[in-house]
């Protein structure tokens, strides 16, 4: 009797598991729903974003979508333009044919003329067969042509004449090729820079910029950084299968608060480096790799963290300053009278 009295108790826990396994999962699965049903309304061709720039952004890509004038696209590394260019794509009339992405930044200066117009057999050593370039490849689709401003200037020309005339030549051949494409291109780099140092032409710029879609950095996107975030983490921890609730209070501030210079990719690799790291249910900072130079400061309280900095900061000016208080005082800002006030207070002696 008492075996299968330890009998009953164990098929008792081991249904008891089960059903707390089985109502975990029903919990989770309502809460993607919830997140789903959440996020529906934010996302726009792949992008996502509530922010009134990027509400802007989706605005624009609506209106230009179903054109075919090309789109020059701008915006700091990160901030998602070929995503735009493929929004652009989807819209428009040609989304059922090719969309042809290529980096004029990741290709050697030497092999790029054959990517984008393509050879005839025996254009050059090597060129056993007849090759069709990227332009061709996006024959009734989008060619999207990614960091232009690093296009060489003899391959600018040859993009302008087949702007112009939508023909090209492949190299060694003679015979003229019509193609219909459209052209979206994008730069990272400060346009007008290039005009006036001459890397990118006048002329293709006019052509290539009939619209201008400006994607914005990820820290003048109010909010977007913590819903990006929190679209990550459920990504990377479904795919890990690990059981991550959320952020801690800490991280979820960083988020908000970090500058993000690699934008919405820098974000997107801390997320799933984070998810990888984080050892309980919940990311830290530390598992971002995020650190508040604040962070010191927390819970000290107003007047003992000002006390803090201001002492830093004077320290800081004496090393540089090599202990000259008349150079270290200009460099605080202040008067010689007010540094020894405020050395005297905070206990930093003089030498």
């Amino acid at each position: 009797q008492a075996e299968d009295g330890i009998r009953d108790a164990q098929e008792s826990r081991g249904l008891g598991d089960v059903y707390k396994r089985q109502v975990y999962v029903h919990q989770l699965e309502q809460e993607n729903r919830e997140i789903q049903r959440e996020w529906a309304g934010d996302r726009f061709e792949g992008m996502l974003g509530t922010s009134p720039q990027m509400q802007e952004v989706f605005n624009t890509i609506r209106k230009i979508g179903a054109s075919e004038v090309p789109v020059l696209i701008l915006g700091e590394s990160g901030t998602g333009k070929e995503l735009a260019a493929r929004a652009l794509h989807r819209l428009s009339p040609r989304r059922d044919g090719p969309f042809v992405a290529i980096n004029c930044g990741a290709i050697p200066e030497n092999l790029l003329e054959s990517e984008l117009f393509g050879y005839e057999k025996g254009a050059f050593t090597g060129a056993h067969a007849r090759r069709k370039g990227r332009i061709e490849a996006a024959q009734g689709g989008t060619l999207f042509l990614d960091e232009i401003g690093d296009l060489p200037l003899n391959l600018q020309v040859k993009l302008l004449r087949y702007l112009q005339e939508q023909v090209i030549e492949r190299l060694g051949g003679r015979e003229p090729i019509a193609v219909d494409v459209r052209v979206l291109a994008a730069t990272n780099a400060d346009v007008q820079e290039s005009l006036r140092a001459g890397t990118l032409r006048d002329d293709l710029y006019y052509r290539l910029s009939v619209v201008t879609l400006t994607m914005p950095p990820l820290r003048e996107r109010e909010g977007d950084a913590a819903l990006l975030a929190r679209v990550f983490l459920q990504r990377y921890a479904d795919e890990s299968g690990k059981k991550i609730k959320g952020f801690s209070k800490q991280a979820a501030r960083m988020i908000e608060t970090h500058a993000w210079p690699g934008n919405v990719r820098e974000l997107e690799n801390r997320v799933k480096r984070a998810v990888i790291m984080a050892e309980g249910n919940q990311v830290t900072p530390a598992d971002l790799e995020l650190a508040s130079r604040y962070e010191k400061y927390v819970g000290m309280g107003l007047c003992k963290a000002r006390e803090e900095l201001e002492r830093e900061l004077i320290i800081q000016a004496l090393v540089k300053c090599r202990n000259n208080l008349t150079k270290a005082a200009a460099e605080l800002g202040i008067s010689r009278p007010a540094l020894y006030g405020l050395m005297d207070k905070l206990g930093i002696r003089r030498q």
